[in-house]
């Protein structure tokens, strides 16, 4: 196992004590060294749709698809991104793009 791999381990372990904060640090650092690490993306997805910051979110979410266009678990992932950005804000403008990820994901799936 790499060490970026290890330290994305070590990450997670903050994730799940919700120490968001470091969390974010440590995964842009993932990302400042290797910005096709697709997980530390979906992480920071992750981490900026729960403390609220959903710009951030939506752009390492497409991150994440635009560096693996044929994986339907980042579409899923995008689109759960879109759901949460459109519960935080109301804005109508995300479950449009929910749908489409999700019928992206769905596409990918079946192939």
């Amino acid at each position: 196992m790499s060490d970026m791999h290890e330290k994305y381990n070590e990450i997670e372990k903050l994730i799940d004590d919700e120490q968001f904060t470091e969390a974010i640090d440590g995964l842009k650092e993932i990302v400042a060294a290797d910005e096709s690490f697709v997980l530390a993306h979906l992480a920071l997805a992750r981490v900026y749709t729960k403390t609220g910051q959903h710009d951030l979110a939506i752009q390492h979410a497409e991150k994440a698809c635009e560096l693996e266009p044929g994986d339907s678990f980042n579409y899923t992932a995008l689109s759960v991104t879109y759901q949460r950005a459109w519960a935080g804000t109301q804005d109508q403008q995300f479950i449009a793009k929910a749908e489409e990820a999700m019928a992206k994901a769905q596409t990918l799936a079946q192939q």
